[in-house]
């Protein structure tokens, strides 16, 4: 019996690994982070929605192994809310109705299996397929809040072109196999791997398979648009993420990733959204 009392004694006043905590600076940090996001976000257009916590539909955005589930009153598996955008979009088209905006944005945890706890701002523009609206609202956001970053661009759709064209199972570019990318030996694969900017993706173009020409072209049109002055392309870098299927980009300082988003289809609507990552925003301003 005292052996179990001191065992409950140690863990009183501790957190579980991958929880959060903030008191002090962290707090007046994230609490200004959210601020100043909240003001841009709503002069950009964004009108804001706070969802539930548990979720139906959490295995459409991402792996079932990093859910935490749970069942319902009626038996129905239900889980914590492990990502924003599915459970947004269904929400907003389905129990809005009327003179629907299409511009939303949310301030909210995320979690993932064990015990992960994730801050966001996220937000979403329904109907809209735009990536350049989103990589320049973000850049605005860590531009606004005095972070210095660079901005990576990508492709979904190259990795599922060159699995299908070379037979090669997407979980090479999922895991970033890079050795095994370039134990294929080929020409325009070794490059495609390698390039990062504007001009050498321009150039490789011509000599790509044709399934591979109009996703590196939306790639290339996309940079150009933007003339991001710190921009690196990453043609085969693929999203965990499942929703996520053409254009996609991420803010990055050091090896801290601190935004991404991308293009996506939920229920036959092209949309675009991004999310940015609150926690890695504190960790880099102290």
């Amino acid at each position: 019996m005292s052996e179990n009392i001191q065992n409950l004694n140690v863990y009183e006043h501790e957190i579980p690994i991958g929880s959060r905590l903030y008191f002090g600076k962290s707090a007046k940090i994230k609490r200004q982070i959210e601020q100043k996001a909240s003001e841009i976000l709503e002069n950009e257009g964004f009108n804001e929605i706070v969802t539930p916590f548990f979720s139906y539909h959490q295995h459409l955005s991402v792996n079932a192994t990093q859910l935490l589930r749970f069942s319902d009153s009626a038996n129905h598996q239900i889980s914590l809310r492990a990502d924003s955008t599915v459970d947004v979009v269904r929400i907003v088209l389905r129990r809005l109705k009327g003179d629907i905006k299409k511009k939303w944005f949310y301030i909210q945890p995320v979690f993932r299996y064990p015990s992960s706890e994730i801050y966001q701002i996220g937000a979403e523009l329904i109907g809209e397929s735009d990536m350049a609206k989103s990589v320049k609202i973000v850049a605005k956001i860590l531009d606004e809040l005095k972070f210095q970053s660079f901005l990576q661009l990508s492709n979904i759709e190259i990795p599922h072109a060159i699995s299908k064209v070379l037979d090669l199972p997407i979980e090479i570019f999922e895991k970033g196999q890079i050795e095994q990318i370039l134990a294929q030996d080929i020409d325009w694969l070794n490059r495609l791997a390698l390039l990062k900017t504007p001009n050498e993706l321009c150039e490789i173009i011509s000599i790509v398979p044709d399934e591979l020409k109009s996703p590196l072209k939306s790639l290339y049109e996309l940079a150009d648009s933007l003339r991001y002055k710190n921009l690196r392309i990453v043609p085969l870098y693929y999203s965990k993420m499942r929703y996520y299927d053409k254009l996609f980009f991420r803010f990055l300082s050091d090896n801290a990733v601190l935004a991404g988003g991308g293009d996506y289809e939920i229920d036959g609507i092209s949309s675009n959204g991004f999310a940015i990552y609150t926690d890695a925003l504190i960790e880099q301003s102290n």
